[in-house]
């Protein structure tokens, strides 16, 4: 991560992976809606990310295939670690019939191993292109994609219940 100062882009990474994780271990209710706010403010994020990432290294070189797959292959692993996590979100009817969720030691420690996939594969994707910092800029885009299918599959839980 490029930054004049070194840490601070290390620091926005482990908060918000840190407030993602967290109420991902959190009780709460199964929404219809409010599952896909976070995914779609993460996703405008991430859109936003990688045009960034893209100028970055196309103002320096043009930007090859490699940088390109290996982006892509970063984002498919998002939407199958958030299918995987989403295996391990326990979901349920309380008292009232409110459908409740609530992440398990297994979605904390899946969060963390996904992170550490996109963590090398970004640097992967910013060592390919020589230049720029577009593997890097693509965690929103990556917190959105998985965050995304994890949601809309415990929401399928849900609705089955």
């Amino acid at each position: 991560m490029q930054s004049t100062n070194g840490e601070a882009p290390l620091v926005l990474v482990v908060v918000v992976v840190g407030l993602v994780v967290r109420q991902q271990l959190r009780t709460r209710p199964v929404r219809r809606i409010g599952s896909l706010i976070a995914p779609a403010l993460l996703g405008v994020l991430g859109v936003a990310g990688i045009a960034f990432g893209v100028f970055s290294v196309a103002k320096d070189r043009p930007l090859t295939a490699l940088p390109i797959v290996l982006l892509a292959v970063s984002l498919a692993a998002a939407a199958g670690f958030g299918a995987a996590r989403a295996r391990t979100v326990r979901v349920w009817r309380d008292t009232h019939g409110v459908v409740l969720r609530k992440g398990t030691v297994a979605t904390a420690g899946m969060w963390l191993a996904s992170v550490c996939v996109h963590i090398g594969l970004g640097l992967w994707i910013d060592h390919a292109a020589g230049a720029g910092v577009l593997g890097t800029v693509s965690l929103y885009a990556y917190l959105a994609i998985g965050l995304g299918t994890q949601n809309l599959l415990v929401r399928g839980q849900a609705a089955a219940l």
